[in-house]
């Protein structure tokens, strides 16, 4: 087999729909966005409201430790994945990831969304 039709063969690059991109860009955004409503709900202080959190030193760190995940995580939401085949990483993990997400939001947030 001769140099030509071995660099012939490999693919020249990776191309991806724009449908497949698209997708990819919404699972991640609903990815992220359930991945900081998580981190917003655990990291709340165990006292009755957020303004006694200074009162227990545990509760200032867990909330501060949130506030920092969640501006990071709030970051890497706004930039853009710089080639397709993070795209469609993107696109095959969401498609398990994004259901269990949604899932642990709901579980998370069941007692202020269903108090009553």
């Amino acid at each position: 087999m001769s140099m030509d039709a071995r660099a012939s063969s490999k693919p020249q690059s990776s191309e991806i729909s724009g449908g497949l991109r698209t997708a990819g860009a919404v699972f991640r955004a609903i990815f992220m966005v359930s991945l900081m409503l998580v981190t917003l709900r655990v990291s709340m202080p165990q006292s009755e409201t957020i303004w006694t959190a200074y009162e227990t030193p545990g509760d200032l760190i867990r909330v501060a430790l949130g506030v920092v995940v969640c501006v990071a995580i709030a970051v890497r939401l706004f930039m853009a994945p710089k080639d397709n085949h993070a795209y469609r990483t993107w696109f095959y993990l969401g498609l398990v990831a994004v259901p269990f997400a949604v899932i642990c939001v709901f579980a998370v947030w069941r007692s202020i969304l269903f108090a009553g």
